[in-house]
């Protein structure tokens, strides 16, 4: 629990409260019987052609425990040899065993053949296409060996492709590096357009949803969620009918305007699982951003259980410069050769702005090496800055952290 000092004048900020679906398996279940402009998921595979059910990582908390079931139902005139999970791990490292039993259950995981995406490995992939934007696209070989391809996930606010789910379980989740980096590149996080709760006009997101389309023929499954991760709706059918309408429906709920911006923010990364490392806590600085004065403070509370991660290009980022101002100009320099660098270029933006204090599970000495603030009371750290600056100060909480949009009106 936090205490916010007296007279302190503090706003709570957190998306629209839905309540979940009564039954998300039968809700579920019928929207692959009556699809968004596409013909139902049973009718689409015969039963001698081969299905990819491309499904997330350990980072993202999609029910799979209810989406899988009610997938396998409106699949069940196909053996299960020809059905093929994929973990759509993008840049990101593999999951273990133990993540495969936790995203797919123990059964799923022992019935049938999974693959995850090791983007580093250039012989695993085959050029699709080049996008209008010039990306050559290439894909995992054996996710194109398929009859049709199953994109599942859940649709939240993302901070540069505007909202996750549609092409992502491809784009990157399924791609080689080069085409990920050439869409994640700073000249296209440094266009207007690409930010939060934006689609249709977004560069990025648009890159995306064509490289997906690249690997047609497509089926989506996406949910949104409530706070208590449960189904608050269902969007099946054609990759963009149905993306649209999830991001309408997510978009109404997360998106929150402010009159004005705040001395102070504190934020979470949304909680398990998405708070698992510091890479992905970024996203709920980068949600806290949008309305901090500039100078202010941002407190992020994140548990970075997985740490840095270790080993990764984004630690190897941060080591390699003395400050953060020296974070953009490496990164410029380097990124043609090494990952993550689009999530430095989020953070040290964020650090022009702002003081970041972390509260997290990592030694204060990994925190200041990312050249983040570690904080082990965030009460009394709230009371520091009050006593420094002064009880004025205006305070916003994002209890929901990165599933908010909030916006300056």
């Amino acid at each position: 629990m936090i205490e916010v000092p007296d007279h302190v004048q503090t706003e709570i900020v957190e998306p629209s409260y839905i309540e979940g679906l009564s039954n998300p398996f039968q809700a579920t279940k019928e929207a692959l019987v009556r699809p968004i402009q596409h013909p139902p998921l049973k009718e689409s595979v015969r039963s001698h052609q081969k299905v990819a059910i491309i499904v997330n990582d350990i980072t993202r908390a999609t029910p799979y425990h209810i989406l899988i079931p009610a997938l396998l139902d409106a699949l069940d005139h196909l053996p299960d040899k020809n059905i093929t999970f994929f973990c759509a791990t993008g840049t990101h490292r593999p999951a273990t065993k133990q993540e495969l039993y936790t995203i797919l259950g123990k059964e799923i995981v022992e019935r049938f053949r999974i693959i995850q995406n090791d983007a580093t490995q250039s012989g695993e992939f085959q050029y699709v296409g080049t996008t209008a934007s010039g990306n050559r696209i290439l894909f995992n070989k054996e996710v194109l060996d398929y009859d049709l391809r199953i994109l599942t996930g859940f649709i939240e606010p993302h901070f540069f492709a505007g909202f996750s789910g549609g092409g992502k379980a491809l784009m990157p989740g399924m791609a080689y590096v080069n085409s990920i980096r050439y869409n994640h590149s700073i000249k296209n996080l440094e266009i207007t357009g690409t930010r939060w709760g934006h689609t249709y006009g977004n560069p990025l997101w648009e890159d995306i949803m064509e490289a997906a389309e690249f690997a047609t023929p497509l089926f989506l499954l996406n949910i949104s969620m409530n706070r208590d991760k449960e189904i608050t709706g269902v969007f099946a059918g054609d990759l963009r009918a149905a993306h649209k309408k999830g991001c309408s429906f997510v978009k109404e709920v997360a998106m929150v305007g402010l009159d004005h911006p705040f001395d102070i923010v504190i934020t979470s990364n949304s909680g398990y699982p998405l708070d698992l490392n510091l890479y992905q806590s970024v996203k709920g600085m980068s949600a806290a951003v949008q309305i901090v004065k500039r100078g202010g403070a941002i407190i992020v509370a994140a548990e970075c259980w997985d740490g840095i991660p270790a080993g990764s290009d984004y630690e190897t980022i941060l080591h390699s410069v003395g400050n953060a101002e020296e974070l953009m100009d490496f990164i410029s320099q380097h990124e043609a050769n090494l990952k993550d660098t689009w999530q430095v270029f989020f953070q040290a933006k964020i650090l022009q702005n702002s003081d970041v204090y972390l509260y997290s599970s990592l030694d204060d000495q990994k925190v200041e090496k990312a050249f983040l603030k570690p904080v082990g009371n965030i009460s009394k750290l709230l009371q520091d800055l009050v006593k420094a600056q002064g009880s004025d100060l205006r305070i916003c909480v994002l209890p929901e952290g990165p599933l908010t949009i909030p916006y300056l009106k």
